[in-house]
């Protein structure tokens, strides 16, 4: 397994013979209004992609975890070539539709696909609590399995929650990609994990390996590589995590 942290969320990740792309968000630097109601009012994304773009655009199959902006935007649905096969949670098909895509796969609540002897699962998410998290809409996570290689789970847009309990418990993945970045509203909590979540993940599944993303390219996302890396050392955690750079291989 080889994954490379484009920018964000946006990964290429190459299991069991297959290549992903996972939660492309395309964009040039500062094409994009701020998220609004933030503390932060800049244009997204805050930073440029690691090289030229050609080089994600053919994947085997595009996943997408949902069809928030930093996780699905304008520049992907322009750039991937329209006969890729999409990878998507249950209620986002449609939308692929209608924007051209010709061969979506949806993936249910508590249902699983093979894709070319890749098994993927869907797993459950909070993407903030109370009304905020009602309002951002429902999110997930996958969980991949193939011969040879370690149960990956890629958590999404999500706090630390029952549901992703319910996914470690239920899984037992080896590694795990986590959205870090403290994203957060002027109201509310926070809508992705920050330190504190990350800290609790890693105290409750000991035995995997970590890798924490989405940072330091959305205007809201507030806790920074730095941020996390110190709060990590501080807790004797740092060598089960790794913090990549936008374009770097794990």
């Amino acid at each position: 397994m080889k994954i490379q942290l484009i920018r964000n969320a946006a990964l290429w990740l190459e299991y069991g013979g297959v290549s992903f792309l996972v939660d492309p968000m395309l964009s040039e630097k500062e094409a994009n209004p701020p998220i609004p109601n933030t503390a932060n009012p800049r244009n997204n994304p805050l930073v440029p992609l690691p090289g030229p773009v050609q080089q994600w655009l053919t994947p085997d199959a595009v996943l997408v975890t949902h069809l928030h902006r930093d996780h699905w935007d304008g520049a992907a649905v322009s750039l991937l070539p329209h006969e890729l096969p999409v990878l998507c949670q249950d209620g986002d098909g449609e939308t692929f539709a209608e924007q051209g895509f010709e061969h979506v796969s949806v993936i249910g609540n508590n249902e699983g696909m093979n894709f070319q002897n890749v098994t993927l699962m869907r797993t459950g998410g909070r993407h903030g609590i109370g009304e905020i998290g009602e309002l951002m809409g429902k999110v997930s996570g996958f969980v991949f399995r193939a011969e040879g290689e370690p149960v990956l789970y890629v958590a999404g847009d999500t706090i630390w929650c029952d549901e992703v309990k319910q996914a470690l418990d239920e899984h037992k993945p080896e590694v795990i990609v986590v959205n870090g970045g403290g994203a957060q509203f002027l109201t509310g909590g926070h809508i992705t994990m920050n330190e504190q979540d990350i800290v609790d993940l890693c105290n409750y599944s000991p035995a995997a390996s970590v890798i924490a993303v989405h940072m330091e390219a959305i205007n809201h996302c507030l806790v920074t590589r730095e941020q996390l890396t110190a709060r990590l050392e501080q807790e004797g955690l740092l060598d089960r995590v790794k913090i990549p750079g936008d374009g770097e291989w794990c």
